[in-house]
């Protein structure tokens, strides 16, 4: 049996300069300030809040391990917190222009996620009730992310 995608939204985050923690265990540290951007589909539609961040380590095998924190503020009013956990990876020469903020086409980079959703609202419980996986897309001042139910 084949599963079936549903695209419930596409997530446009605008990020900070990356600050670098340094060399600890399994890889480089990186924490990426997440400064706010939108959210647009049939299922999500709003705000990406400022105040999150991506936490990335970047190990040894050139793999970025993300997981990315942050709060969505939907059209009616609803707060949705996510934690997008995923991974990262290209050609050597590709990762190192991903890691200057260099723009690489998007289709030389696997760059997988799957975020799990959070809220009180009664109106997205159904956020809850499901497995999503997200498309990612590093740009040089933002990350895309197209989100799925599965």
């Amino acid at each position: 049996m084949q599963p079936g995608f549903e695209w419930i939204g596409t997530a446009e985050v605008a990020v900070g300069a990356p600050l670098g923690v340094g060399r600890v265990p399994g890889g480089e540290r990186r924490i990426i300030p997440i400064l706010g951007g939108r959210i647009e589909g049939p299922r999500l539609t709003g705000e990406v809040l400022p105040g999150g961040a991506d936490f990335q380590l970047i190990r040894d095998d050139g793999v970025a391990e993300i997981e990315a924190r942050y709060t969505l503020k939907l059209a009616d009013g609803a707060l949705v917190y996510i934690v997008n956990r995923g991974l990262r990876h290209a050609a050597p020469e590709d990762m190192a222009r991903l890691l200057r903020g260099e723009p690489v086409p998007p289709e030389r980079v696997y760059f997988r996620t799957a975020p799990v959703f959070e809220t009180a609202s009664p109106a997205h419980q159904w956020l809850h009730r499901s497995l999503f996986l997200g498309l990612g897309e590093r740009r040089p001042d933002s990350v895309r992310v197209a989100i799925h139910a599965v």
